[in-house]
């Protein structure tokens, strides 16, 4: 009697962390001013305990964090106010079949195109997750300078029919590019993305069912999620 497979869970997370990186962003002043996650008590098992006569302690912890910070799914109102919001989308937006392209050559600064990689023919209404080993650099200088999405994949995602965008780096789009191309035409579509993924070269060679599911926060335009791979 053959064993029945079993399914197998692989994170796709960044450890959300106090002080972990963030993001940057130059102020009117011109003044560059650094964004990050603070993780810290708000009320400790020390000074709970008076509370349950000594016989209890509980802590409740405090979090203040934009929502751009570690793994996390932009919404379409992210790119476009009076577009959906995170508490908008559905489930079956974020927990989707997904294929991984691997980019093993992709440089620093450089877009990517369909030269540089392989899309599988059917992508419609999956995750596309691309793969371009850039977390090895996460907490680096050198991440902030990465490979990003070029305009003939740009064209190659929509026309496919695909249904969420994900990378293993800052951005999918070049930040020095004002146009953000990638946001741009994507999410005017409903076309989702997630950034700063990680582990992809953890999924086997196997049909896997991608998850990003944030909390169901109304009015936020972005959330970070707990990124994980069901592998089939």
């Amino acid at each position: 009697m053959t064993e029945k497979a079993t399914n197998m869970l692989i994170d796709l997370s960044h450890t959300f962390t106090d002080g972990m990186p963030g993001f940057t962003m130059r102020t009117p002043e011109g003044r560059e001013e650094t964004f990050s996650a603070s993780i810290k008590p708000f009320l400790t098992h020390e000074a709970s305990a008076p509370f349950y006569q000594g016989k209890a302690s509980f802590e409740l912890t405090e979090i203040t964090f934009q929502t751009s910070i570690g793994t996390y799914l932009d919404a379409p109102a992210h790119r476009f106010q009076g577009k959906r919001d995170i508490a908008g989308l559905q489930l079956d937006d974020v927990v989707l079949d997904a294929v991984i392209v691997h980019v093993p050559n992709a440089q620093a600064a450089q877009p990517v195109g369909l030269l540089e990689c392989a899309i599988p023919e059917d992508i419609a209404g999956k995750a596309v997750l691309f793969r371009f080993d850039w977390d090895q650099h996460w907490g680096t200088s050198t991440y902030e300078t990465y490979p990003f999405i070029g305009p003939d994949i740009i064209d190659r995602l929509i026309k496919g029919g695909a249904k969420l965008v994900g990378m293993d780096t800052f951005n999918a789009d070049d930040c020095t590019d004002p146009v953000r191309p990638v946001h741009t035409e994507l999410l005017s579509r409903d076309i989702l993305i997630v950034e700063n993924l990680t582990n992809l070269a953890a999924l086997p060679d196997r049909p896997f069912r991608f998850f990003a599911v944030p909390i169901k926060a109304q009015g936020a335009a972005a959330m970070t999620v707990r990124a994980f791979a069901d592998v089939l």
